[in-house]
């Protein structure tokens, strides 16, 4: 291994809303340097909210990402309402609880079938995979179709949702809908129980780095929205004070920030929520684990897909469950709650797809006049680099072309929100 010299130099990887640069360069054995840098600029989601009314932050920033818009949209909400003073109606928790999980189910199905799968099934992309497999690629389709519509019939449109607003919603469902929606939630039980099976024939790489790992954590239920800031490391933070746990630093490689808590780096995720919280599952998603071979602490970084498999287990049986109360009592029409004042400050945050999410507000007489967003994918690159730095050696014997299989495996398993091809890195050696 002493005489392996090696350089990859990735230019714009499509990554969150933007590019970014992977290079690995070892020289002689050594390991000189690993970097994944983010190279977009700057998007000025905050400057933007700056002189709007409180009633269109929500609608502003969940144009951050086209995947996670309902995550953002909800963060808004609740770092408003916090700020407002103002306390949603159980109706209403319940039902951005329903709308939560179809964004997570939409986007883990992406992630797993479409992002990740074609790896191990032997082919480029899902274009191929609809032939080879078609079965799978239906089935994928079929879920992400039901997520879609749990968004739209709650907040009227998954993709920048219209309906919520601070306080509750303009809209409600009907007891139909909702209804139907139930039937199908209940009859999407078998495509669940199929990726199950799907990906217990699916060997995740060996690979294995203790890391901090960092989730919201409710002691009622597995947390999505709202709760405390909980680490593996030990320790729990109020939401408010989340700068305590994140601490951004700005690096010379990246346009984006790095976080570090109790280490140099954490994660954040489905793995880390698991990780967190799985002893709040619900019993069919713990079925899954088990069966998927995962039990915390978990830390092969890889196995953050199958997190998201177990993750749409809890997300199906959770929704019939919030539908079955809502059912139970009907859709009652509720004007949204008024704010009891119209200054303060507010931290929302909410465990969204790719990990936890914080939205800062403080606002006067009804205008933001500042505000701080942090993501989740800028809170995993540290992570991501380290994770990086501890693989390369181990794998350099086995050529360029395993080494660069591994390295857009292991970045695809952090599911950096992006709707391109599976194979997204192109690597180049000198």
């Amino acid at each position: 291994m002493a005489n392996n010299t090696m350089k990859i130099d990735v230019h714009h990887v499509t990554r969150v809303e933007g590019h970014g640069n992977i290079t690995v360069d070892v020289k002689n054995g050594e390991l000189k340097q690993v970097e994944l840098a983010i190279v977009e600029t700057p998007r000025f989601f905050e400057a933007m909210l700056r002189g709007r009314p409180y009633l269109e932050s929500s609608h502003i920033t969940s144009r951050i990402c086209g995947i996670c818009a309902v995550g953002h949209a909800t963060a808004s909400l609740r770092a408003t309402e916090k700020a407002l003073g103002v306390e949603p109606s159980e109706q209403t928790v319940l039902l951005r609880k329903i709308n939560f999980h179809g964004e997570i189910l939409d986007s883990h199905i992406l992630h797993a079938y479409m992002l990740v799968a074609p790896d191990f099934l032997g082919v480029g992309s899902v274009i191929p995979l609809a032939k080879s497999a078609p079965d799978v690629v239906l089935r994928a389709l079929r879920m992400k179709k039901l997520s879609g519509d749990m968004c739209a019939t709650i907040s009227g449109r998954h993709t920048h949702p219209i309906a919520m607003t601070v306080g509750g919603f303009t809209h409600y469902p009907s007891n139909d809908e909702l209804y139907r929606l139930r039937e199908r939630l209940e009859e999407a039980r078998a495509d669940v129980d199929a990726t199950v099976e799907l990906f217990q024939t699916l060997d995740m790489p060996d690979f294995e780095r203790d890391t901090e790992y960092i989730a919201l954590r409710k002691e009622e239920e597995y947390a999505f929205i709202d709760g405390v800031i909980a680490s593996t490391d030990g320790g729990t933070w109020p939401i408010e004070d989340y700068r305590k746990v994140t601490n951004e630093t700005i690096v010379q490689h990246s346009s984006a920030k790095h976080t570090a808590n109790q280490r140099e780096s954490y994660m954040v995720g489905a793995l880390a929520r698991v990780n967190v919280n799985h002893d709040k599952l619900h019993p069919k998603a713990k079925a899954a684990a088990d069966a998927l071979g995962l039990k915390p602490k978990c830390t092969n970084s890889y196995m953050n897909t199958v997190a998201q498999v177990v993750e749409i287990a809890h997300s199906i049986e959770d929704s019939i469950e919030i539908a079955d109360v809502l059912l139970e009592r009907g859709i009652q029409w509720e004007e949204p709650v008024p704010p009891a004042r119209l200054s303060g400050e507010g931290v929302g945050s909410c465990d969204v797809p790719r990990g936890i999410l914080f939205h800062n507000y403080v606002i006067e007489d009804g205008i933001v006049v500042g505000a701080n967003c942090i993501i989740p994918t800028g809170q995993n690159l540290a992570n991501v680099e380290a994770d990086m730095r501890a693989l390369v050696p181990t794998i350099l014997d086995q050529g360029k072309e395993a080494v660069t299989q591994s390295l857009e495996m292991l970045v695809r398993a952090y599911d950096p929100c992006i709707s391109c091809s599976a194979h997204m890195l192109d690597v180049k050696f000198e």
